[in-house]
């Protein structure tokens, strides 16, 4: 009972993160804001849901194979992040720097 809690706070958990870089994707300024929130959430999301899902398989091969695709995930979604940014930078895409003129500092 306790290990289906658990599993469910990480699958509502990882859901939430997904839903909040899907809405950070489509929210932020420029390319760049846009790629890091997608980035971060998306990995941290992964994490949770599949971690949760392995809560649900037991110890199982199903769990390996489940471990398997998340060390998957995390070595690729860092490094296309990466790439995607480095070939955008190579291409002339300048980051933006913001200034505070104008805003409040409170």
């Amino acid at each position: 009972m306790l290990l289906d809690i658990l599993s469910w706070i990480l699958l509502c958990l990882g859901g939430g993160f997904v839903l909040v870089g899907g809405i950070g994707a489509l929210r932020m300024p420029n390319f760049y804001t846009r790629m890091h929130a997608a980035s971060l959430t998306d990995s941290t999301g992964s994490i949770l849901i599949v971690v949760g899902v392995m809560c649900q398989a037991g110890l199982s091969l199903a769990t390996i194979k489940l471990l398997t695709i998340l060390i998957f995930l995390l070595l690729t979604g860092p490094t296309a992040t990466y790439a995607l940014a480095n070939a955008a930078l190579l291409s002339g895409m300048k980051p933006q720097a913001d200034t505070d003129e104008g805003r409040s500092s409170s």
